[in-house]
Parts: structure tokens; sequence; C-alpha cells
């Protein structure tokens, strides 16, 4: 089973120190190799654990564990992108769509995973790339959603959205998100997006604001390829946003060209794992 485990994390406090500390003996008391992140380390600097670079990573585990929110486990998927090295989230954030394993029961559920009572699903990523003047000026993955949006001014911006070179619309609205199953229950929920089961092979358009009451989401499937151009003449009135992360200032003309990634992220889950039960209890269904 695994020998190598990463721990991850992009918060600091004290609840966060605390979990970090019980994962590490725990995983010691099994005699398992432990590598820390950087953001870690700083939070365990006497544990003499072995620090590694985001680019060495992947390479130097067999399982990555992300202990935070959901803003974790985007840190974790975003470092182990391009590889096939499984994730598990132990949560001390708020909702924790991702990380579901709770901090009072660290050590029962880690014991159940490591003796491979597990179960794993495999959550495709998107890909995306920004084309100015016929050049790519900026070029990455995302796990939960690609954002075109307002900003630094109260006006509205104009999209015109194409899906495999046909037209779908023009609007005049706050953004577009376009998301994945996972990022279904992010950003794009709170914009009135539909949920999507991590299962389904589709992707959900989401206008932020839209100034048509006619302009609803979309889902659409995952295969296509999704084209916006950027129609606002002002400059700084619109950007780029993956995954909670600004990325670039959008200019009039550019193209925001969004397809699925080749790769896809493992995640693992505690035996008898529900999605449905994930979401009656974060979203307080009855």
């Amino acid at each position: 089973m695994f020998k190598q485990i990463a721990l991850i994390t992009n918060s600091r406090g004290i609840k966060i120190t605390d979990t970090l500390r019980s994962v590490t003996d725990f995983l010691r008391s099994k005699g398992l190799s432990i590598v820390l992140d950087e953001a870690c380390v700083d939070l365990l600097s006497d544990t003499g654990l072995k620090v590694v670079s985001a680019q060495d990573l992947p390479d130097s585990c067999d399982m990555a564990i992300a202990i935070g929110g959901d803003g974790a486990m985007l840190k974790a998927a975003g470092l182990l992108t391009d590889c096939d090295v499984p994730l598990l989230g132990i949560n001390r954030g708020r909702l924790g769509f991702l990380a579901d394993i709770p901090a009072n029961r660290v050590e029962e559920e880690l014991e159940q995973i490591l003796n491979g009572n597990y179960v794993e699903d495999e959550r495709f990523q998107l890909h995306y790339q920004v084309d100015r003047e016929d050049k790519t000026i900026i070029s990455s993955d995302a796990f939960n959603d690609v954002i075109i949006q307002k900003w630094n001014i109260a006006k509205l911006i104009e999209l015109t959205t194409y899906v495999d070179k046909k037209l779908l619309n023009s609007q005049r609205s706050d953004g577009l998100i376009i998301a994945s199953p996972t990022g279904s229950t992010a950003y794009a929920l709170s914009g009135g997006g539909p949920i999507l089961h991590p299962s389904l092979d589709a992707l959900a358009l989401v206008p932020i604001c839209p100034h048509a009451l006619s302009n609803r989401p979309i889902v659409i499937d995952s295969n296509s390829s999704i084209e916006v151009i950027v129609g606002t003449p002002e400059i700084d009135h619109a950007r780029l946003t993956c995954d909670g992360e600004i990325k670039c200032e959008l200019a009039t003309g550019d193209k925001v060209i969004i397809t699925k990634k080749d790769k896809k992220i493992r995640l693992i889950h505690p035996k008898g794992h529900d999605h449905f039960n994930i979401l009656r209890v974060k979203l307080q269904w009855g």
C-alpha cells in the first residue's frame, strides 16, 4: 500500500498545526515516510521531516494528504496535476466538499485507508489558455473552475461564447463561470448553477448577474471546446480567475479557450463515501 506520504496545506493557525502534528505522529507510528510541502514546514519546523519543493513533490510520494479546507485541496490538486498520485483531504476549513475527513476522526479513518479500506474516484480537470493577437499569453490547468469576471468597476462586461466553434450567445454580465462537476458546488453554485454529480462528463456554464432574465446556466458535454471572446473596450475591466486565484488581466479581443485536460485527479475517500450525503450535510438539506 502507501509508503511515502506528502502533507500539504495552504493555511496557518493552531487548529491546522495541531492536525498536522497529529497526522505526522500517526504516520510515523506506522513506519511511513513523510515529506512536507513548504507551507507545512513553517508550522512544523521542529520535526526534522524532509521538505520538498512544489516541483519535486509529485515524485516524492505515493499519496498526498491535504489538510485545511477545499482551498488546500485545490492547491494539492494543482501540485499533482500531471501525475498519478492519489489525494486525500482532512477538513479543517468550512464546508469541505473535497476534504471530507473530519478532524475528530483522523486516526480512525487513516487507519482504515492505510489498510486498503477506501473508495477512489477520478475527477477530470480543465485546461485553459488566453490568446491575444494570435499569441498565447498564459496557459495552465484548473480543477474547479475558470472564471472571466469584471474587475475594478461597477459596470457590466461583454462576452461572446462559442461551443465547438458554434455561437452560444453574447452577453453583458458580471462574468462567466466555466465549472467542472467538482467545481459545480463552488462559486458556480453561488451563481445559481446546477450541481453536477462528479461522475458526469459535463461542464456547467454559469453567467454571473447577466443583464437578461432569459440568460440561464447551461450544461454541455465536457469534451466540448469553449471559446469566450472579451468585448469590453476598457482596459483593466475584466480578469481571469482560476480555482480562486487571479491569473491575468484581460483585454479587448482576448480569447479564453477552455477544454478538458487529459489527466485526471485521483481522490481517496473513506469507505462508505456517499456524495449525496455530503450534499445533505454541507448544504443542510433535510
